[in-house]
C-alpha cells in the first residue's frame, strides 16, 4: 500500500515542495525516514506515533518506509509531520487518497496529536502548487498572504482526519482577515522616541533626517551619554511604511527565521535590529550548519540595522558588512549548501571616540595614544569610507538640556522625509542611496563652483573615487528635502554634504 502527500521543506528564505511517499508491507515492525531527512526531521517517528496513540488511531504493525523526495534535496525541521501523518493514514486506508490528492500538509506534531506552528510558513505555502494547503491555525494569516490557495487551519492530527472524512467542518482560525484590517500604528506601543525629545543635538538632528529621507548610512562619534542611540531610536519613526513587496520580503525572511509576526501575518514597518556588539558572525550575516537561517543583517532588510558601540565589536565580524552594504545581499556558502539571503538595509552605527569616550575636544581622555590607535583601527577604513554620513555628536549644553525649546516632532520631520522620498521612484530607484552612475550623471550633476569643492577633495586624498559617489547621493538628497528638483547640485547642497562626511572623523576625534 502506498500513498503520497504533497509538502515543502525550508532551505535559508526559500522553500522546496516535497512530496511524502509512504509505503506499508510486509516485515517486520519498523518505522523507516529516508531522502535526506535532519536529526529533526528524522526524529518525526517517534511525535507520529505519539500523536496517533494520543488520537485513538491505530498506527501500523508493519513495516512502514518513508521517502521524502526529491531525495537530493536537504529535509530540515519538524514541519513534515502532518503530512508523513496524513500519507500513513491514507496507505492505510482510513482517509480515502483521492480527497486529500489536491491538498499539501504543513505543521509539527506534538506527542499528544496537536498541530504546531513552524518556521516560514509564507516561503513554503510560496513554493507549493495543489491547490489547496493545511497549516496550523496560528499559521493561516500568514499563509494567506501567498493568495494562490484554499488555506486550511488544522489544530489536532484528530481534527485533520475528522475534517479530511467530511465528519466535521475545518477548524475557523483564531483571527480571519486581509493583514490591511489588522494594519498596526506606526508605533503601537509608543516605544520609538519622538525627534521632539532630543535636545542640544541640531547636527545629530539633522543627519538623522537626512539619513531617512536619501537611505544613507550614518555613523554617529561622541562620547557617552551624549544622545547617540536615542537618535538612532528616532529612525524608525520617520521612514515610510513597507511597500506590498516589501513586506512580503520582510515578512518571508522574519518567518524563515522564527521572529513573532504582527497578528494578520504581514510585517509592514521597517524593522530595527540592534545587535550586542558580542554577536558572532553567523548571527550577523546568518548561515550555520545544516540549518540555514537569516542574520540580522537580513532581518533588518527594508529597515535600519543599528551597531552601537561600533568599534566593540570584532573586525572581521564588521568587515563582513562591506560586501552586503554595496549589493543588497549576502551568499552563504556552506559545504552542504548554497543560500542567498536579501540584506538591503540602512546601517546606522554609534561609537566613542575612544576607549574612555573622552578623547579628542570631549573631554580629559584616561587613553595612551597605543590604545586610541588600537580603538580606532578596528573600523576598518573601507567600512568608514561606505558610511555617507560621518558625524561627531557632543554633549549638549546644560542650557540646552535644562531650559531650550523642544525640538520638531517626528511626524513633521517624517511628513518631509516622505516627500523626499517620493521624488526618488520618478528616477527609477526606491531611494537616492540607490543612485548610480549614470543616474547621477542625470539627476546629480555637479555646477562649476560645486565641482570646484569637490576637485579640491580629491586632490587633497580626503575622498576616494566612492565617497564621491556618496556624495553626490547625499547632496542630492539635501536638495530633494529642499524642493530643489532641477538636475544640477547647487554648491551649497555639496557643501553640506561633504560638512555631513567628517574626513576620517574617527581619527580626528580621537586624536
Amino acid at each position: 500500500m502506498i500513498a503520497t502527500i504533497k509538502s515543502a521543506t525550508l532551505l535559508g528564505i526559500e522553500g522546496h515542495p516535497v512530496t511524502v511517499e509512504v509505503h506499508i508491507g510486509r516485515g517486520l515492525p519498523a518505522f523507516t525516514v529516508v531522502g535526506l531527512p535532519d536529526a529533526a526531521c528524522r526524529e518525526s517517528r517517534d511525535r507520529v506515533r505519539a500523536a496517533f496513540a494520543s488520537s485513538e488511531l491505530e498506527f501500523p504493525k508493519t513495516r512502514v518506509t518513508v521517502n521524502l523526495a526529491p531525495s537530493g534535496v536537504r529535509k530540515i525541521g519538524a514541519g513534515l509531520d502532518l503530512a508523513i501523518a496524513v500519507a500513513i493514514l491514507a496507505a492505510q486506508g482510513r482517509i480515502d487518497g483521492r480527497v486529500v490528492e489536491e491538498c499539501a500538509f504543513l505543521g509539527e506534531l506534538g506527542l499528544d496529536g496537536r498541530v504546531r506552528a513552524i518556521a516560514g510558513v509564507l516561503s513554503l505555502v510560496d513554493a507549493l502548487d495543489t491547490p489547496a494547503v493545511a497549516v496550523p491555525l496560528e499559521c493561516v494569516n500568514e499563509a494567506s498572504l501567498v493568495g494562490r490557495h484554499l488555506v486550511r487551519g488544522v489544530s489536532s492530527l484528530r481534527a485533520a482526519v475528522a475534517a479530511i472524512a467530511g465528519r466535521e467542518p475545518w477548524p475557523e482560525p483564531p483571527f480571519v482577515g486581509t493583514a490591511a484590517a489588522a494594519r498596526p500604528s506606526v508605533d503601537p506601543a509608543g516605544l520609538i522616541p519622538d525627534l521632539a525629545a532630543v535636545r542640544g543635538q541640531p547636527l545629530g538632528q539633522w543627519a538623522v533626517e537626512v539619513s531617512a529621507a536619501g537611505g544613507h548610512h550614518l555613523l554617529m562619534i561622541g562620547p557617552p551619554g551624549a544622545g547617540k542611540t536615542m537618535l538612532a531610536g528616532c529612525l524608525p519613526g520617520l521612514l515610510p511604511a513597507l511597500t506590498r513587496a516589501e513586506a512580503l520580503e520582510v515578512t518571508r525572511i522574519h518567518s524563515a527565521g522564527g521572529l513573532a509576526l504582527p497578528h494578520g501575518g504581514l510585517v509592514e514597518q521597517p524593522p530595527f535590529r540592534a545587535p550586542h556588539h558580542t554577536a558572532s558572525m553567523v548571527s550577523l550575516v546568518g548561515g550555520g550548519t545544516a540549518l540555514a537561517r537569516p542574520g540580522e543583517i537580513s532581518f533588518a532588510c527594508h529597515g535600519v540595522l543599528f551597531m552601537d558601540e561600533l568599534a566593540e565589536f570584532p573586525p572581521a565580524v564588521l568587515d563582513t558588512l562591506r560586501q552586503p552594504i554595496e549589493e543588497g545581499w549576502i551568499r552563504v556558502s556552506r559545504a552542504r549548501h548554497t543560500v542567498t539571503f536579501p540584506a538591503d538595509f540602512l546601517l546606522v552605527a554609534a561609537m566613542n571616540p575612544c576607549p574612555c569616550g573622552e578623547g579628542g575636544a570631549f573631554g580629559s581622555c584616561r587613553c595612551s595614544d597605543a590604545v586610541r590607535n588600537r580603538y580606532v583601527r578596528r573600523v576598518s577604513g573601507p567600512l568608514l569610507d561606505r558610511f555617507d554620513l560621518r558625524v561627531v555628536v557632543s554633549r549638549p549644553d546644560a542650557s540646552d538640556l535644562l531650559g531650550a525649546e523642544p525640538s520638531e516632532a517626528s511626524r513633521i520631520v517624517a511628513a518631509r522625509v516622505a516627500a523626499a522620498r517620493a521624488l526618488a521612484p520618478t528616477r527609477g530607484v526606491c531611494c537616492n542611496a540607490d543612485l548610480d552612475a549614470d543616474a547621477l550623471d542625470r539627476w546629480a550633476v555637479l555646477s562649476s563652483p560645486s565641482r570646484r569643492l569637490i576637485e579640491h577633495r580629491l586632490r587633497a586624498g580626503r575622498l576616494s573615487a566612492r565617497g564621491l559617489q556618496r556624495v553626490r547621493r547625499v547632496a542630492r538628497t539635501l536638495a530633494d528635502l529642499a524642493g530643489d528638483e532641477s538636475g544640477v547640485l547647487d554648491e551649497r547642497h555639496v557643501a553640506a554634504a561633504l560638512e555631513l562626511r567628517a574626513d576620517t572623523a574617527v581619527l580626528d576625534v580621537a586624536s
